[in-house]
């Protein structure tokens, strides 16, 4: 299995907080996750650890921040964590990867019987996620379409805010930090300038976009 437990261009860089800010989650919630069920639980499986220290942060790559929100969706719908694991582990071992739920075929066939949370095998088996409410497929399927593919079926690209905003995350840009669109742009500095008094039309002007992206920026930063 490729591990991507160090910092390589392309992969992008996460650090709790770039985590909370893009999905929108408590920085608590996120910090403990990573320690507790990627590096803890998953990595004494594989006997290796998802996050890597730089200058003293912790940080992870762009899969684990994909496979995080399908997780957290999981564990907030009632799935025990503990058979969040096993699920994972045991499409880690069929599909070969140690991001099982960053794969599109994967993300497509999460099913329910509205008792239970499965995944259907090509095989036909099934692997049970019981959880004491119903998840919320259509969420699921939500940030399904917020993800683009490569030729190995895994997440490459996000668009957190959905595909008809301006905001895209992709690991082999400007290390995976947000964007505004084609351009190498970050939201918070159109925010900077619309926070020191520069009006949105001006903004798109300096920068040769349109207005409705820089929106879009607003939108993000404000939300994180």
């Amino acid at each position: 299995m490729n591990f991507e437990n160090e910092p390589t261009i392309g992969q992008g860089i996460y650090t709790p907080c770039d985590i909370a800010d893009i999905l929108r989650l408590p920085y608590e919630r996120v910090h403990r996750w990573i320690n507790v069920y990627w590096d803890g639980k998953l990595g004494e499986e594989y006997k290796r650890t998802y996050s890597w220290r730089i200058d003293g942060s912790q940080a992870v790559s762009f899969h684990t921040l994909v496979e995080f929100y399908l997780m957290m969706l999981l564990g907030e719908a009632g799935v025990s964590p503990r058979k969040v694991m096993k699920a994972h582990l045991r499409l880690g071992e069929l599909y070969g990867t140690p991001f099982p739920f960053a794969k599109g075929e994967i993300l497509e066939n999460i099913r329910t019987d509205k008792k239970h949370i499965y995944f259907q095998l090509p095989e036909g088996e099934i692997i049970s996620l019981d959880g004491s409410d119903q998840l919320n497929l259509e969420f699921i399927r939500l940030f399904f379409q917020r993800l683009d593919f490569d030729a190995n079926d895994l997440a490459n690209k996000f668009w957190p805010m959905g595909k008809d905003k301006a905001i895209i995350v992709d690991p082999k840009r400007k290390f995976g930090h947000p964007l505004i669109g084609d351009r190498n742009i970050y939201p918070e500095t159109l925010y900077g300038h619309f926070q020191a008094g520069d009006p949105i039309p001006y903004i798109a002007y300096v920068y040769k976009i349109e207005a409705r992206e820089v929106e879009d920026a607003l939108e993000f930063c404000r939300a994180a």
